[in-house]
C-alpha cells in the first residue's frame, strides 16, 4: 500500500483576511505617520515668513490663474481644490500657518488647480468618474447586500454591485497619479520660490510623500474589498 501525501487546502478567505489585516495595519501606520509629519513640519517656519494663503496666491498668479479663489475652511487636513467653483480651500492651520507644512499643502492644492487649467489627462478622467462614483457610492452597499442574499436566484444583482464597486476602485487608482503629479508641481514651484531653503525643501518633500501614502493605502484597501466580493460571488455560485 502506497501512502500518498495529502496537501491540505487553505480556504482562500484566509488569504483575504491576512491581506485585510495587513492593509489595516498599513492604513493605521500611514495615518499616524502623516499626523506626526504634520506636527513636525508645522514647527518649521518658511524662509520668508509666507503663510499658506500667501503661498497659494503667489503660485496661482505665477501660473496665470488669477481667477482661482483661495478660501479658509474648517477641519484639520480638510484642504482640497474644488474645480466646480474654482476654489483652493485651505484648513485654518494651513491658511494662516507660515510653516513648511502649510506651504507644502497649499502648493499641493494649487497643483490641482494648475492640472485642471492644463487639462491634465488623469484629472479629466477622474472628473468624468466623479458623478458616476457619487451615484454608485449611494447604492452600492445595498445592491451588494441584496445580491449576496439573492445570488442563487438573481446572480446578476451581485454582479451589478461588483461592477459599481469596481468603479470606486478605479477612481482610487486614477487618483494616485493625480495626487503624485500635484505634489510634483508643488515641489517644483517651491524649489524655485523664496519660500523654502535647501534644508527645509527636504521637509516639504517628506511631508507630501507622507500624504501620498494615504492614497496608496486607500487604493489597496478598495482593491482588497473588491477581491473579497468577487470571492463571495465565485464561491456561492458553485
Amino acid at each position: 500500500m502506497i501512502l500518498q501525501a495529502v496537501t491540505p487546502t487553505v480556504d482562500p478567505y484566509v488569504y483575504w483576511w491576512i491581506l485585510f489585516i495587513v492593509i489595516a495595519i498599513l492604513g493605521y501606520s500611514v495615518q499616524g505617520n502623516l499626523k506626526r509629519k504634520f506636527n513636525m513640519y508645522s514647527q518649521v517656519p518658511t524662509r520668508d515668513g509666507s503663510t499658506g494663503y500667501e503661498v497659494a496666491r503667489r503660485m496661482l498668479e505665477q501660473h496665470g490663474l488669477r481667477d482661482v479663489k483661495v478660501t479658509c475652511v474648517e477641519g484639520k487636513l480638510s484642504d482640497h481644490y474644488n474645480p466646480l467653483d474654482n476654489t483652493v480651500n485651505l484648513s485654518r492651520d494651513v491658511y494662516y500657518g507660515n510653516s513648511i507644512m502649510a506651504a507644502a499643502v497649499a502648493a499641493h492644492e494649487c497643483g490641482h488647480a494648475v492640472q485642471h487649467a492644463a487639462g491634465y489627462a488623469p484629472v479629466r478622467l477622474r472628473s468624468a468618474l466623479v458623478p458616476v462614483v457619487q451615484f454608485s457610492s449611494q447604492i452600492v452597499t445595498w445592491v451588494l447586500i441584496a445580491g449576496i442574499f439573492m445570488i442563487q436566484v438573481f446572480p446578476a444583482l451581485m454582479l451589478a454591485g461588483i461592477g459599481l464597486f469596481a468603479l470606486t476602485t478605479l477612481f482610487s487608482f486614477v487618483t494616485l497619479p493625480v495626487e503624485v503629479d500635484a505634489s510634483s508641481r508643488a515641489l517644483s514651484w517651491l524649489q524655485q520660490s523664496s519660500v523654502t531653503s535647501r534644508d527645509t525643501m527636504e521637509g516639504a518633500k517628506d511631508a507630501l510623500k507622507a500624504a501620498a501614502y494615504t492614497y496608496v493605502v486607500a487604493a489597496l484597501s478598495s482593491l482588497g474589498t473588491l477581491i473579497y466580493y468577487i470571492m463571495i460571488f465565485s464561491s456561492r455560485r458553485r
